[in-house]
C-alpha cells in the first residue's frame, strides 16, 4: 500500500472581531456555568484561545504530507504576506498558498494513496479538513472517516495512531504526540520550544515558515511512531 502521513495546523478567528450574535452563541454556556465574574473571565480567555479547534471559528494554516516509502514530503502553508517563496527544508518542500489552495493540493495528492497515517486524525484533522473543504468549495477525494475500526475500512485505510496505541480509548490517559514520542525515544517537535498552541501567535507575527517547519516535525514524529506501532502493535 502507498502510505501517506498527514497533519494540519490551525488558528482561530479574532474573538473581538466577531459579530454579537456569534459571540453570544459561543459564550452562552460559559455564562451559565460560571459562578462569578472571575470564573467567567477565565473561561472566556480559554474560549478565545480555543477558537482554532473548531472549523466553524478557525481555519487551516498548514497541511503537511509525507510519503512514507520515499521519505519525502510537502508542507503547504498560508502566507498572507506573500513574502515567502517555495523552499526546501530537510526532506520537505515548503509551499506557500491559500487555505483553498492547500486543500485542493491535499485532496489531489490523496488520490495516489491507499493508506493514511495520522495522530488524532479521526477526532481532529479529518473533520477539520472535511468542513473547511466544504466551506472553500473543495471536493474531498477520499473518505478518511469510513469506519472507525480498520476492518471496516474498504476504499482506503486511515490509521489514527492515537486510536491504535490506546486500543480505541481503552486506556485511561491517552497522551499526546509529545508523550508518545518521548516514551519511544523519538525526537518530539515540541523539543524545539514550539507547541500547537503557539501556532496562532506565530501566525500573528507573520512567522509563517516557522509554522510550516513545525508541521514538518510533527510529520516526522508521526512517521517514526507509526513504524513502532507497525513493528510491535500491529498484527
Amino acid at each position: 500500500m502507498s502510505k501517506l502521513v498527514f497533519d494540519i495546523e490551525t488558528i482561530g478567528e479574532n474573538f473581538d472581531a466577531l459579530d454579537d450574535t456569534t459571540k453570544e452563541s459561543l459564550t452562552r454556556w460559559i455564562k451559565k456555568e460560571s459562578s462569578n465574574e472571575s470564573e467567567y473571565e477565565n473561561a472566556l480567555e480559554d474560549l478565545k484561545n480555543g477558537l482554532g479547534f473548531s472549523p466553524l471559528t478557525g481555519e487551516i494554516v498548514a497541511i503537511g504530507v509525507l510519503d512514507l516509502e520515499k521519505d519525502q514530503g510537502v508542507v503547504y502553508f498560508n502566507d498572507p504576506s506573500e513574502k515567502n517563496k517555495e523552499t526546501k527544508f530537510d526532506n520537505f518542500v515548503l509551499k506557500p498558498t491559500t487555505e483553498k489552495g492547500m486543500l485542493e493540493s491535499f485532496w489531489q495528492g490523496a488520490k495516489n494513496y491507499t493508506e493514511f497515517i495520522s495522530f488524532n486524525g479521526r477526532a481532529f484533522d479529518v473533520p477539520f479538513l472535511m468542513t473547511r473543504s466544504a466551506v472553500q468549495g473543495v471536493k474531498p477525494t477520499r473518505d478518511l472517516m469510513e469506519g472507525r475500526y480498520l476492518y471496516q475500512q474498504r476504499n482506503c485505510q486511515h490509521i489514527d495512531l492515537l486510536d491504535q496505541l490506546t486500543f480505541y480509548g481503552a486506556v485511561r490517559r491517552k497522551g499526546n504526540l509529545h508523550l508518545w514520542s518521548r516514551a519511544f525515544g523519538i525526537k518530539s517537535p515540541k523539543e524545539g520550544g514550539i507547541v500547537g498552541d503557539d501556532v496562532g501567535k506565530l501566525f500573528g507575527v507573520q512567522k509563517f515558515k516557522e509554522i510550516a517547519q513545525y508541521n514538518a516535525g510533527d510529520l516526522i514524529a508521526t512517521k517514526e511512531l507509526y513504524l513502532k506501532w507497525r513493528e510491535f502493535f500491529s498484527s
